[in-house]
């Protein structure tokens, strides 16, 4: 009788024309994404807690926009990862062994926050662009979007932190 009600009850396998081998692939550089995104959030939401400086509201502004973004974009990276079948990582440790992205320990200048900050972009796009071939052999167009979005975003975010200190000469 246990059973047939476990049968009766089972999860129903995942039927979305990517295999589980794939997705299982796709998943694991997902996994590395949403790590380097969070710790990219976590640094970003503790530089607009303590940036000090001449350029104080504008970075405070600029860096509460850029971790309420990447606040949902992790938990869309999550919801993908759970849609493919596996379970989110969600611990410091989990994301400890695959990002890319150093944690903060001091309180740098202004402008060494927004170097690296320029660099967690730069690290976040280097991921996504990373994942995205082995999407296009799975034919998993879902997460190439996803992962396209990502890179738009995070091209864009460096490019506008790069020219905050930039010096004003042409190059």
């Amino acid at each position: 009788m246990a059973n047939k009600i476990e049968a009766e009850f089972s999860e129903p396998t995942i039927n979305i024309g990517i295999s589980e081998k794939d997705r299982k692939l796709v998943c694991r550089g997902l996994n590395k994404l949403l790590a380097d995104s969070y710790l990219l959030y976590l640094k970003t939401q503790n530089y607009h807690w303590n940036v000090t400086g001449k350029m104080f509201r504008s970075l405070h502004t600029l860096f509460e926009e850029q971790y309420q973004e990447l606040a949902a974009a992790v938990d869309e990276i999550a919801e993908r990862i759970r849609a493919l079948g596996e379970f989110a990582p969600g611990s410091f440790s989990s994301f400890a062994r695959v990002t890319s992205i150093k944690e903060e320990s001091s309180i740098p200048t202004a402008e060494e926050m927004i170097h690296n900050l320029v660099v967690g972009n730069e690290a976040v796009v280097t991921t996504a662009r990373e994942i995205i071939s082995l999407t296009d052999e799975c034919e998993d167009d879902v997460t190439a979007d996803l992962l396209v979005d990502r890179m738009q975003i995070h091209e864009k975010n460096a490019w506008m932190l790069r020219s905050m200190i930039a010096s004003s000469k042409h190059h």
